[in-house]
């Protein structure tokens, strides 16, 4: 028998592993499977050389519960290990058996060999009071089968032991405060979590529980259309079918494969997050992948794995790793290159899909100033008719009506087809194009485009008169005296709450509305980014503002200068400022009841 102690820089080697080096207690999992699984491919990889004699037999890794004895086990038929080998890869624990052994057959490996094996190890110890090492090696015609034991202090006890089939039991005395892993069901809710997809078989409770070759690892030329919505049924079995997908497959300038599928989005983007699955080897490593790939990105659906990403669980760690951004910028530009090529090979079906992914183009625009760059081309432009432009072909199709005095391009839009129909309705008729920008992040859409377009402007059709959204000449002159538009104009701020409507005259065509409410185009854009957590937080106390504007030339102006007493000429006020007000379903409660009482009077 030999006794010792693990030879580590520090006595608190154990709660620093407890607390520090796994956010999660769950991963010790994880981690030990993943060794359960190096140590097999690692048997493949030494007998596909020669150097193992010994019969491969069933390779398969088991997860055994024992609730009476309080034990979990991992159970491996891999190389196992001799009494040195725990020596150098246990008791030492700077040492990296899988480093070595890659290092030694960097030539001829061909199985999956998962990175660090000693600190994964020890994350058993932090749901354990005693852990204990059955191992036999695959040299042991000349070794005897050894047995480790740990109580979690520095101190070990390593013997001989009979153990007569090849590879490694780890087994794990669960202590009080982690019971749960002893329950049948949270156990295999870890391993489908961690496991579902690693590349040797794993054994729960008599049933294998894992895919040992998805999809991402075979090549896209094996695969059918079929297979990639398989695949998707598989990671999402509930979720409606993807539009299209990425297989990504590169082995320089680093190793990287996967599958990114384009959900449909439409007007939700919080919901469909921590969907990527982000592997090494095969191994889960987090679907938490926001500051690992471009925000945008985070809406996508589907599978990266990296040998490149290292098997840790700190995110923090991963987002400053190098490999990690350059595979990031690597997506980034294949997703950019998938897009552009469904646009060019059929833009059709492009515009037919662009409800559901324009959002996340958008998303990806407006925050990542490369991606910009690349989908300028493709992104597209919605009109009211439902035809799509590419920003050029907009410009080209409106520059000629809709330059205004200074020269400016001005893009109308409205941000509710239905809300606002008479304001589109009145745009069109002067011969205007107006698009449709009514998605979640549209709004900040419309403020990015204005600083990124040249010499452009936005403006919202109920923001102004037709007349005046595009101001191209001189306004068109008031045909009341001066005595009776401040007469007018007197009678209307009476009509109204004069902190909420400002109130303003203008020469309109006699054939416009006698009145309309308009919402200033700064105003509005300025609540509606303090409303969204944009700044401007002043705002956020302030009611909506609106422009009241009477059509001073229209006839009904007349009539009501000309009224007999002041109380007729308040009720006609009253009454066309209700129905300018109702088109914008502003009246409610007892200014709705009075207008519909001095409506059938008057009928």
């Amino acid at each position: 028998m030999t006794t010792g102690k693990i030879n580590v820089q520090t006595e608190n080697i154990f709660p620093i592993i407890k607390k520090f080096l796994y956010s999660d207690h769950e991963i010790f999992l994880r981690e030990l499977v993943a060794n359960a699984v190096d140590a097999t491919g690692k048997i493949k990889t030494l007998t596909s050389i020669g150097e193992n004699k010994t019969e491969l037999g069933d390779l398969v890794v088991e997860v055994i519960i024992d609730k009476e004895n309080k034990t979990l086990t991992i159970r491996d038929r891999g190389l196992g290990m001799t009494a040195e080998e725990v020596e150098k890869y246990i008791n030492q624990i700077a040492f990296s058996g899988a480093e070595e052994f890659v290092n030694k057959y960097k030539d001829q490996t061909e199985g999956n060999l998962i990175g660090k094996f000693g600190l994964g190890f020890y994350s058993g110890f932090m749901v354990s009071d005693k852990v204990e090492i059955y191992s036999r090696s695959f040299k042991a015609t000349e070794q005897e089968a050894i047995r480790w034991t740990c109580d979690g202090s520095p101190d070990y006890t390593m013997t001989t032991d009979t153990k007569a089939d090849r590879g490694t039991d780890i087994i794990l005395h669960i202590n009080e405060e982690s019971l749960e892993f002893l329950e049948e069901a949270r156990i295999k809710t870890m391993l489908d979590k961690y496991c579902r997809f690693l590349p040797v078989s794993i054994k729960f409770k008599e049933e294998l529980i894992n895919n040992t070759t998805p999809a991402w690892v075979k090549k896209p030329s094996e695969l059918t259309h079929e297979d990639y919505l398989a695949f998707y049924k598989e990671l999402y079995p509930m979720a409606e079918d993807p539009l299209f997908y990425i297989h990504l497959n590169v082995d320089f300038p680093f190793n990287l494969t996967g599958i990114l599928y384009f959900p449909k989005l439409k007007k939700n983007l919080e919901v469909q997050k921590n969907k990527i699955q982000l592997y090494c080897r095969q191994v889960f490593v987090t679907d938490s992948v926001e500051g690992i790939v471009p925000e945008f990105l985070t809406l996508l659906h589907g599978v990266i794995d990296s040998p490149d990403i290292p098997l840790n669980v700190s995110r923090s760690y991963l987002q400053s790793d190098s490999n990690v951004k350059k595979i990031s910028n690597h997506i980034l530009k294949k997703v950019s290159d998938k897009l552009e090529e469904l646009f060019k090979e059929n833009r059709t079906d492009f515009e037919a899909k662009w409800d559901d992914i324009g959002v996340f183009i958008k998303y990806g625009m407006l925050s990542e100033e490369k991606f910009y760059d690349r989908a300028k081309s493709f992104c597209l432009l919605k009109n009211t008719d439902a035809k799509y432009f590419t920003f050029d072909e907009y410009k080209l199709a409106v520059e000629p009506n809709q330059t205004d005095k200074d020269n400016k391009i001005v893009y109308t839009y409205t941000s509710n087809l239905e809300e606002q129909y008479a304001f589109v309705e009145a745009a069109k008729n002067k011969g205007y194009d107006v698009l449709q920008m009514d998605g979640v992040i549209d709004s900040h859409f419309v403020n990015f485009l204005e600083y990124k377009l040249e010499n452009t402007s936005f403006i919202r059709v109920d923001a102004d008169t037709a007349d005046n959204l595009i101001k191209k000449e001189d306004k068109r002159p008031i045909l009341l005296s001066e005595e009776e538009q401040t007469a007018i104009k007197e009678l209307t701020e009476k009509a109204v709450e004069k902190e909420k409507y400002f109130v303003q005259l203008e020469g309109l065509s006699e054939t416009d509305a006698p009145a309309l409410i308009t919402r200033p185009e700064f105003m509005r854009r300025m609540k509606e980014m303090a409303a969204s957590g944009g700044g401007y937080e002043f705002m956020t106390g302030m009611g909506e503002q609106f422009n009241l504007i009477i059509n001073a030339n229209h006839p009904l102006m007349k009539k009501v200068i000309s009224a007999a007493t002041e109380d007729e000429k308040q009720k006609m006020i009253r009454q066309t400022v209700d129905l300018a007000m109702l088109s914008q379903g502003l009246l409610k409660g007892e200014a709705l009841s009075g207008f519909i009482r001095r409506s059938v009077e008057l009928i």
